[in-house]
């Protein structure tokens, strides 16, 4: 979980992080608090190092040859 959290910091999670509190921030000071819903999405794949890899959101399939 330590290794997780502390490493692998790249430009898109330090985006999202920074986004994450944009919308905290923005939800506080509009007082639209369905904001927080999203910053919380944010937040949650800025922490865990979650969400589209390198390769975007696409499924990798493994061909399959018909014998």
């Amino acid at each position: 979980m330590k290794r997780i959290l502390f490493s692998n910091w790249h430009l898109m999670r330090y985006f999202r992080l920074a986004f994450a509190l944009f919308l905290f921030f923005q939800a506080y000071e509009t007082k639209q608090w369905f904001f927080i819903a999203f910053g919380i999405f944010f937040l949650f794949q800025a922490i865990f190092n979650m969400g589209c890899g390198p390769n975007g959101c696409n499924i990798t399939y493994k061909n399959q040859k018909d014998e």
